[in-house]
């Protein structure tokens, strides 16, 4: 039996592409500009994607080695521009795909963060998001004179308040509260505009907004948490979330454990949209995949200064051919950590465990056909909802994406051929 239909996403940055790879191009400096995300954007739609995440980051990292030389040198985790501003830029040039900016709970006001979003709405026709994070990098917090960063869970604590402030600015006008109506000259009814008067434990805001209603609704929330405080705020407050788990078995545990804390949380748990995030290598012939996987592999310095970014962690610090400790812990990201070590549970030295490393949930490289299958027969047990594609860092990666895989999985009724809904809430609630 078939496999239902999945939605289909990609996680990328408003960063540099591949600038020193085979295929990177003559014209990667020109990245800041925006004509590659919109390049990238337009591939995806004609591919009916759902959506393109943009993560973020507010600093530069010195973790590794105690010198942000080596972030730098490598492009590990920087330079990055503003991913709230790329949107405007690439929904001028699209009409249907989603466009997703990620905004951190820990230093954008929340007013700030709502009225954004509410403009965004309006430029992009309803086709908006927002990627909910906490941050976890103490370097970002010190940006915004903040020494160090709460403990992890009590972030989650402080995003879940955040969200309920977003929440009621964004709900504070009625839909229908303007009226334009020229016989009495009334653009707004001011009865149905509402302050909110919000008084949290971590937050106050009086409220209204001073923008319209988000056009089409709540802007659709995305999240990606793979700690168990992380799988609770994403199923009490996300509309799609991003997983990184190891294999199929991982993957339906992680999609029942965050569907349960929706039901917990008085929600219908059809109503998330789980994508698992993988790294396909499509080629001519699964010779040529594992080739060009290998090929793709970046140098082991590279590896560990972008783990030392996420975790925290000074990984230069560790004897690389000794195996992996397992007592590290961190304030960090405490999911990328928990499954890098698990990586390392068999006595595996730190270059073995980095070396093999991947955020994919699955190691796919082959045909399109071959991969096709192996995305439909894993949907089949997971359940759903989805995939979200990583590493599409120059033109190559993008044109064997969409005039490769999607044409396949499109064949075998997998994947949209056409949007049928106006916004991106009514694409993603499709199916």
């Amino acid at each position: 039996m078939s496999a239902s239909p999945f939605h289909l996403g990609v996680f990328t940055s408003f960063t540099r592409g591949g600038f020193a790879g085979r295929w990177s191009g003559s014209d990667t400096h020109l990245w800041p500009t925006g004509e590659f995300h919109i390049e990238m954007a337009k591939a995806l739609e004609r591919a009916c994607f759902d959506y393109v995440m943009y993560e973020d980051s507010l600093m530069v990292s010195d973790v590794y080695a105690g010198s942000h030389n080596t972030n730098l040198k490598w492009g590990s985790h920087g330079p990055k521009h503003d991913p709230l501003s790329l949107v405007p830029v690439v929904a001028r040039e699209t009409k249907n795909i989603g466009l997703i900016a990620t905004a951190s709970t820990s230093f954008y006001p929340p007013y700030m963060l709502a009225r954004t979003l509410a403009t965004l709405s309006y430029l992009s026709d309803g086709r908006t998001g927002w990627n909910i994070v906490t941050s976890s990098e103490d370097r970002a917090a010190q940006n915004f004179g903040i020494d160090k960063l709460p403990a992890h869970d009590d972030r989650y604590d402080v995003a879940d308040e955040y969200v309920e402030v977003v929440n009621r600015l964004l709900s504070s006008w009625e839909p229908d509260a303007v009226v334009l109506d020229r016989e009495t000259n009334t653009y707004v009814d001011g009865n149905k505009v509402h302050a909110i008067d919000f008084e949290g434990k971590y937050f106050r805001s009086r409220g209204p907004l001073n923008t319209l209603p988000p056009l089409g609704g709540k802007p659709v929330y995305c999240q990606a948490g793979s700690s168990p405080r992380g799988r609770r705020f994403g199923g009490t407050n996300a509309d799609t979330v991003l997983a990184s788990m190891t294999g199929v078995g991982e993957m339906k545990r992680y999609r029942e454990d965050v569907r349960s804390y929706a039901a917990e949380a008085g929600r219908n748990p059809d109503d998330l949209k789980m994508l698992f995030i993988i790294r396909p290598f499509i080629a001519d012939s699964k010779e040529q995949a594992l080739e060009m996987k290998e090929r793709g592999k970046e140098p082991l310095e590279a590896l560990l200064c972008t783990l030392s970014v996420l975790t925290e962690i000074d990984f230069s610090r560790y004897d690389v051919d000794a195996p992996l400790d397992q007592e590290m812990r961190t304030n960090g990201h405490a999911g990328y950590l928990d499954r890098f070590i698990k990586t390392g549970q068999g006595g595996q030295t730190l270059r073995e465990v980095a070396d093999g490393f991947s955020i994919s949930c699955l190691d796919l490289y082959g045909t399109p056909d071959a991969i096709a299958g192996q995305m439909e027969e894993a949907m089949e047990e997971v359940g759903g909802d989805g995939f979200l594609f990583t590493g599409l860092s120059n033109r190559r990666s993008i044109i064997e994406l969409t005039e490769g895989l999607v044409p396949e999985l499109q064949r075998r009724g997998l994947s949209r051929t056409e949007y049928t809904g106006g916004t991106l809430r009514d694409n993603l609630m499709a199916f």
